[in-house]
């Protein structure tokens, strides 16, 4: 080859090599443009999704904060709400005028409604108005499931622009494999730098497929997953005819680790519960965290409401282990509700309520498992209707007071009365306590109803006082009252209103409300030492042990079931029990008080085995309270 041929030859080259770098240049920056906008408008869609997040995060934590303040509204319940009134508007307004006109739109729709929601908030804070709060729940329902959508719309648009740039970059590589052969060095290197990321996108976008159908906290199905999973099975179900079932689980006592250990330990625990309920059952089974403690798990196939009801059971044993959390050991329960697919519902939807309908009955029963049944809707809304019933009772004064004398054991004489609240409700006529009571515990009621008793059984003791007779009165005390540090405040401002003593006050307490929290059972209880109010164990000896504890606890009197006491004379068994009660009481220096003396014999034998005071219908059944004084008066004469 001459030297001409090889000049041109080196031209050609040249050229070439110009034209291949000039290639790479243009890919090069095509590419670096490509990624700019990327980045843009990811970035863009981000921090639209971090304002919406906030705004979800706002509205459920008025919610809680409204839900806890409707509980009891204390300072500790209605601060934070002041707090949390109004802190999703500047997020709201940014995204109206900052936002994708898609969400501007959004944002612009639901403003009205939430400074609506704002007002109807700051008006039930300052008037505690019901209506109100049932309208400001309302509204943040809406709220969540308008802005929850809105998320994972933005979520989807995410996905679906990053698989389009993935497709633009497969068109660039293409070209890039053309210039490789110009100047493969280059584009090699340049190829390299665009796989990279090229797998940056994929990750990321697998990364928002999972996050738009997982829980953050677990990593377990979300509802959004468990309905797009649940309408297949049921489609499914249906086709070839076999069972499907839907089961929800809720843990028993989660809002009690939260407010004791705090959030940190309810995350760690929601973490080993979503572990234990993958491992309870099979890998073609589909386990979703629906919220707070509420979990969900689809069983296609399961073949039967009994199967389904053995996987329920298999669940709460494995719940039922012992969970340590950062050094504390704790009893975890649960409650399960069972729906089956197509003998209860042909509707995903519907299964879902169906299966919250049991799961809530089984809490209601404290069965464990409930399967869905359709009576099961007439008795939530008995039930619902009974809750209403007896708020509007406790707010309006509808609760009377019935008084069951004591006397002392060796003399008769009459030491004392037991408040015994009653319900005259305007249709059913007088309810039982055994029937209201449980309502108010389970339903958050037991702290207004035990106010409720000891004001009104301390207003009737100062009339008593006024007419001449003093009669200490005795008042039974929700447990959940003894896991609130305000209460011997509420008590001393009641004591204080109606000018008694505070020794004629007593305060009857159970052994599993003391157990369930000891420590600050006990704080509780020093406190209420304090204002002078005396203290009495009841039905001692049915619950937990808790003789460890009546060394701690300044108590003045233990009181014996009447399980016991009743049936003493005709049984040796209840005999020993009471005798071996009795002399617990005097070795720790405490009064006991028997209940349930129905006849002389027993009077006697509690008499001569050392009890000090007797309760029962022997002595009086219980009284209203215009019959007391005159009952006293009786007695007095007969005793004299």
């Amino acid at each position: 080859m001459s030297f001409g041929e090889n000049r041109g030859t080196a031209r050609v080259a040249t050229a070439g090599l110009t034209v291949g770098l000039l290639v790479l240049t243009g890919l090069a920056l095509w590419s670096s443009i490509s990624a700019q906008t990327t980045t843009a408008y990811v970035r863009q869609l981000n921090e639209a999704g971090e304002r919406w997040s906030r705004v979800l995060e706002h509205v459920n934590v008025a919610d809680n904060a409204l839900s806890d303040l409707r509980t009891a509204r204390t300072e500790q319940t209605v601060r934070p709400l002041e707090n949390s009134v109004g802190a999703a508007r500047g997020d709201l307004e940014w995204l109206s005028a900052n936002g994708r006109p898609s969400d501007a739109a959004v944002a612009s729709r639901l403003l009205p409604l939430y400074d609506q929601t704002t007002e109807t908030l700051r008006g039930f804070i300052a008037t505690g108005d019901a209506p109100q709060a049932d309208q400001a729940a309302l509204a943040h329902s809406s709220l969540r499931r308008q802005v929850s959508t809105t998320i994972g719309a933005n979520w989807l648009d995410t996905t679906e622009y990053l698989r389009t740039a993935d497709e633009q970059n497969s068109q660039l590589r293409i070209a890039q494999i053309v210039a490789f052969a110009v100047d493969a060095v280059l584009v090699g290197l340049f190829g390299m730098v665009l796989l990279g990321y090229r797998r940056k996108l994929l990750r990321q976008a697998a990364k928002n497929e999972h996050e738009a159908h997982h829980d953050a906290l677990t990593g377990l199905a979300n509802r959004t997953l468990l309905a797009r999973r649940m309408e297949q099975a049921v489609a499914k179900a249906r086709k070839k005819d076999e069972a499907l079932a839907l089961l929800i689980v809720d843990l028993d006592r989660f809002k009690e680790v939260n407010d004791s250990l705090g959030h940190h330990s309810g995350d760690l625990l929601l973490r080993q519960v979503a572990n234990r309920l993958s491992w309870a059952v099979r890998d073609t089974d589909l386990v979703a965290r629906l919220g707070g403690d509420e979990f969900a798990v689809l069983l296609p196939g399961v073949g039967s409401a009994e199967n389904a009801t053995m996987v329920a059971e298999k669940i709460l044993t494995a719940l039922a282990m012992p969970v340590t959390l950062e050094g504390l050991e704790l009893e975890v329960a649960g409650s399960v509700g069972v729906a089956l697919c197509p003998a209860d519902s042909g509707d995903g939807a519907e299964l879902l309520r169906h299966a919250d309908s049991a799961m809530y009955a089984a809490k209601r029963d404290k069965s464990g498992v409930a399967v869905y049944d359709a009576r099961l809707h007439e008795r939530g809304a008995t039930h619902l209707t009974a809750v209403t019933e007896l708020r509007h009772a406790i707010d309006r004064g509808e609760l009377f007071l019935h008084y069951q004398p004591k006397a002392l054991a060796d003399t008769g004489a009459v030491c004392g009365v037991e408040a015994l609240a009653r319900w005259n409700h305007p249709t059913r006529g007088l309810v039982r306590p055994d029937e209201f009571i449980p309502v108010a515990e389970e339903n958050g009621l037991i702290e207004p109803l035990t106010r409720y008793v000891i004001d009104a059984a301390l207003r009737q003791c100062r009339a008593w006082s006024d007419a001449g007779w003093e009669v200490p009165v005795s008042v039974n005390v929700g447990a959940a009252c003894l896991h609130h540090t305000e209460f011997p405040g509420d008590v001393a401002d009641l004591i204080k209103r109606h000018g008694l003593p505070a020794r004629l006050l007593t305060l009857e307490i159970t052994e599993s409300a003391i157990i369930s929290d000891p420590d600050r059972a006990v704080e509780v209880l020093r406190g209420l030492t304090e204002l002078g109010v005396r203290l009495s164990i009841d039905d001692f000896g049915t619950g937990y042990s808790s003789i460890s504890y009546l060394r701690s606890m300044r108590v003045h009197e233990m009181k014996l079931d009447r399980s016991f006491v009743t049936h003493m004379c005709t049984d040796a068994g209840d005999s020993a029990i009471v005798h071996a009660l009795v002399a617990l009481a005097r070795n720790f220096g405490l009064q006991a008080v028997a209940e349930g003396v129905e006849d002389q014999d027993t009077w006697t034998a509690l008499a001569e085995a050392g009890c000090d005071v007797v309760q029962g219908y022997f002595l009086s059944e219980p009284l209203p309270a215009e019959e007391v004084v005159a009952w006293l008066g009786d007695r007095a004469a007969a005793h004299a």
